[in-house]
């Protein structure tokens, strides 16, 4: 008889017949899958799954549609962060933005996430102050660390060669929203601004007005130079010269619509109409007005610029330019989504319309 009492003993792993399993049941499983879960329970690789949700052509269409069903069913969405780890890119769009006016910025994010909705892709935002020496270092490190998909610039950042430079040393595909056209066509997304200065101006001129006031951005935006600059030449084909004296420089702020309007308003002859090149600034001259107890429009007709949610809840409402903001953003963030190889051979471009209120009339006589 062979003696075992100091033989070691094989441990034998058992497995309680009350162990919870891995949950199969995609009832128990909605809202919070994984992607290991969908792939088991489609029984497809993890890697076919990841084909499905990045839009690869080696998909079959039936097994794309099985996993796109379930994913569906469970409320399955993948995270950007990780996606972006898996394949060394991220699914980050980036909008980066200079601009003191928040209605412009907010609408300019409703529109990008339009484009971006169902798409898989998400927005992240990156505020900066284009006045500083080192802002570019500043949007170059945003870029590299998100290792963004795309970036949206939109005024006055989208006017900066340097900026854009700086991207295409790193890499980074970039849509830049401009007054007029800065780069080829793949980038651009032209806004027109001289074109609806020259409208506003005949309007102006077209009701009677011939002392005329103007309140402009500052000067380092593009959009002044274009805005202000249709705006003379629209009164100058109408026989009608704005002395520099009757020009305000603004800072795209309601603070600083005031202060042009107070200025302009102590001009003698004092001006029949005043043209805001925002509607912030706009707003600034109806306070303005009214602290000198001028009515709007019997005693001073005012036109804005941009159709922000403002314009319409002034009382009166006033008259502005319509400028298709949240558009904007759309075709910038689709222009980032398309193939690079479908890129426009012209630039995308939207059209400002007037759009007349009640902040305007005829002159007194």
């Amino acid at each position: 008889m062979t003696d075992t009492s100091s033989r070691p003993r094989r441990r034998v792993r058992t497995t309680s017949a009350t162990a919870t399993a891995a949950p199969s049941d995609p009832v128990t499983l909605a809202g919070k899958a994984t992607i290991n879960d969908i792939a088991r329970l489609t029984g497809v690789s993890k890697k076919t799954v990841s084909r499905v949700i990045n839009d690869s052509p080696l998909v079959h269409p039936e097994t794309r549609e099985k996993v796109l069903a379930l994913m569906k069913q469970l409320g399955y969405s993948p995270d950007p962060q990780a996606r972006g780890l898996a394949f060394r890119r991220s699914f980050l769009i980036g909008l980066v933005y200079d601009n003191p006016t928040a209605q412009f910025i907010v609408n300019m994010q409703y529109g990008a996430l339009d484009a971006l909705r169902d798409s898989g892709y998400e927005l992240v935002v990156h505020p900066c102050d284009s006045s500083k020496e080192d802002y570019i270092d500043g949007v170059r490190r945003f870029a590299q660390q998100q290792k963004l998909h795309g970036v949206i610039l939109i005024p006055r950042v989208s006017e900066d060669e340097q900026l854009a430079t700086a991207l295409r040393e790193i890499g980074v595909r970039y849509v830049r929203i401009a007054s007029i056209p800065l780069d080829q066509a793949s980038n651009m997304v032209v806004t027109h601004d001289r074109r609806a200065g020259t409208e506003a101006a005949n309007y102006l001129e077209s009701l009677g007005h011939r002392t005329i006031g103007l309140i402009t951005g500052p000067r380092r935006y593009r959009s002044t130079i274009e805005r202000g600059g249709g705006f003379l030449a629209g009164l100058a084909e109408r026989d009608i010269e704005l002395p520099p004296d009757y020009m305000f420089e603004g800072g795209y702020t309601f603070e600083s619509g005031v202060a042009g309007a107070e200025y302009l308003l102590a001009k003698s002859p004092r001006p029949t109409a005043i043209f805001a090149c925002n509607d912030e600034m706009a707003a600034g001259v109806y306070k303005a007005a009214m602290r000198r107890g001028l009515s709007i429009p019997g005693d001073l007709s005012v036109v804005g610029y941009d159709d922000s949610p403002l314009a319409s809840q002034l009382w009166p409402a006033l008259t502005t330019i319509h400028s298709p903001i949240r558009d904007l953003g759309r075709q910038a963030a689709q222009m980032l989504l398309a193939n690079e190889a479908a890129a426009p051979a012209v630039p995308r471009t939207v059209t400002p319309q007037l759009v007349v209120r009640d902040s305007s009339q005829r002159p007194k006589a």
